[in-house]
């Protein structure tokens, strides 16, 4: 699970110890994959399946599905959906017939015809229907009228009603409503590229039902969601399509004290989150650095324990030992930074500003993809770090910018690697030790030819201006409403124009890199708004000052302190404005 793409060797003896592999991954396969029983990835051009960007646990959830759908009566058996309706005209009988199976559309037939003026016998949809496969309609009685209206001499079809079945697992939102009405509030129909399509309504509604009819495909699937949206968050995913489903169900699952579990509840408690809407940044900031220091500190299956445990005592001993291990990866990952970023500095400098290599015997395992990332976002450049260690093998991990494929750079070296994979954006490999002097020579012999992007003068996407008007609390409902926020979904950047800075303070820096915050208010559209604006300090008294009127670009959050609810603006920049109007 999350590797095994790239495992060939692995994978062929595994074969022939008589095993069988089964691989659930989501990284980017090579022009060889493994020989194994089965290979599920989304990412592979021919897995069929429509949105590739699933985190593994997404994958993994996926195959949890497929499994108890498995054991339905719907498994593997085909069926047909079929509609009838009169056309624009009401001269014309309007019929489609969807052949599914595993509640996916296989096939479809659309014919309009006028009645009494096709036979039956060179009727294509009517040798669909013929075909030996169970016909289900939402009502009988209306569909085998028309069917008549349009072939009056008589046809011999058996319909199976749906009607029944589904009012009584769908309920009130079907119940008594022709499929006219049901597409007016669909919203399968909304956003389908066909358009109101009663037959594909039809088609949505008999998927409902049987997720419905069967709670280990609905409720009882949703529960696993929780942890479907914290590796979601975590792995960096793009917040898009099928994602989002995803991320969102499982925040709810995470908010809700009956079916959220006891070890992520102790987490959550210890961070201020229960009670509280969590969004992606709580889950993102507060809990999987938390599980994520389990694996980094070298137990993972601490994590692991208390995700898994359903008792209370020991869910608090897993939840302190976590918290310490957390503590520990904090202080080990400013440690390390203070060692690796002047390494990195140096390496950016003889590049020429195209790359950065660090390696170095006293990075810890756990952190080089943390490193990795944090060198990446301070130098704009892709990043490979090397934890040597005094071992025979070395392990790495790369990050990059999204202008540079890290799986095509690492493929160019794979014969010095033991084992490698990643995506485009995030890598990492296994080497000898004794290579990676071998694979420094050449990844710098390499630069020359590198294409690694420039880095040009960053710039602000302004999603919307307020008018003093707008600058309400109400905004937070705006803000709330594009939730959940990610990769490919960053948070909205709005703009005030005409604020006024009423008081600036500053806030020492934590980190023993970083520099100082302010801590704001800013008087715009009838409020006070406290604000946050990180790293900016050295800003105040050269850019702006209190009573500054400028152009603000922030975003909005809720901040709980007490289990009250306030709101706060995380300023972008600042801009201020000469004797009143714009600079």
């Amino acid at each position: 699970v999350d590797c095994g793409i790239s495992n060939c060797d692995e994978v062929d003896y595994a074969a022939s110890l008589g095993k069988d592999v089964l691989i659930i991954d989501h990284h980017l396969g090579g022009s060889h994959l493994p020989d194994a029983y089965a290979v599920i990835d989304p990412k592979l051009e021919d897995s069929g399946y429509p949105f590739p960007h699933l985190a593994a646990c997404g994958v993994v959830a996926k195959c949890i599905w497929a499994l108890r759908f498995a054991r339905t009566e719907f498994y593997d058996e085909s069926l047909i959906i079929f509609h009838a309706q009169l056309g624009r005209s009401q001269e014309t009988v309007v019929m489609e017939a969807l052949k599914i199976k595993n509640l996916v559309i296989t096939d479809r037939v659309r014919e309009e015809v006028v009645p009494g003026m096709l036979k039956p016998e060179n009727s294509p949809l009517l040798k669909f229907l013929a075909c030996g496969l169970p016909v289900f309609v939402l009502d009988d009685e209306g569909e085998e009228f028309l069917l008549r209206k349009a072939f009056p001499k008589g046809i011999d079809i058996s319909f199976i009603p749906l009607r029944q079945e589904i009012d009584k697992y769908l309920g009130p939102a079907t119940r008594n409503k022709s499929l006219f009405a049901l597409t007016e509030t669909s919203k399968a129909a909304k956003y389908s590229a066909r358009g109101r399509n009663e037959t594909d309504v039809l088609f949505s509604v008999f998927s409902a039902y049987v997720r419905k009819k069967y709670p280990l495909l609905s409720s009882e699937y949703e529960r696993v969601l929780d942890l479907v949206a914290i590796g979601t968050i975590a792995d960096l995913m793009p917040m898009v399509n099928e994602n989002r489903i995803l991320v969102k169900k499982g925040l709810a699952v995470l908010q809700d004290r009956t079916k959220v579990r006891k070890g992520l509840f102790l987490l959550m408690a210890d961070k201020n989150l229960i009670g509280k809407r969590l969004s992606t940044n709580d889950i993102s900031w507060s809990i999987t650095p938390t599980i994520n220091a389990s694996g980094r500190m070298g137990h993972p299956s601490v994590a692991a324990e208390l995700l898994l445990c359903d008792d209370d005592q020991r869910c608090s001993e897993l939840a302190r030992s976590l918290k310490e291990m957390n503590k520990e990866r904090k202080k080990a990952g400013d440690d390390c930074w203070i060692r690796v970023r002047p390494l990195a500095e140096e390496s950016f400098e003889r590049s020429g500003g195209k790359f950065v290599f660090v390696e170095d015997k006293e990075i810890n395992r756990g952190l080089t993809g943390v490193m990795a990332s944090r060198l990446m976002r301070l130098f704009d450049v892709p990043v490979l770090v090397i934890a040597s260690g005094d071992s025979e093998r070395s392990t790495a991990s790369m990050r990059s910018p999204k202008n540079f494929n890290i799986r095509d750079f690492l493929s160019d070296y794979d014969d010095l690697f033991m084992d490698y994979g990643g995506h485009a954006c995030a890598g990492g490999f296994s080497i000898e030790t004794s290579k990676v002097k071998e694979l420094k020579k050449r990844i710098r012999e390499d630069l020359d030819f590198m294409d690694a992007g420039t880095r040009g003068e960053e710039v602000i996407n302004i999603d919307a201006v307020l008018p003093p008007e707008y600058m309400t609390p109400d905004i937070i409902k705006i803000a709330d409403f594009f939730e959940p926020y990610g990769e490919m979904n960053p948070l909205l950047n709005f703009m005030s124009e005409g604020a006024v800075i009423e008081s600036a303070s500053v806030i020492p820096a934590t980190a023993k890199d970083g520099e100082a915050h302010l801590r704001l208010t800013l008087a715009a559209g009838g409020y006070k708004w406290p604000a946050m604006f990180w790293s900016a300090a050295g800003r105040l008294g050269r850019d702006f000052a209190e009573g500054d009127t400028v152009d603000a670009v922030f975003h909005v959050q809720r901040n709980f302190f007490r289990n009250q609810e306030s709101l706060q603006l995380n300023i972008v920049d600042i801009k201020r404005r000469e004797n009143g109007s714009d600079a």
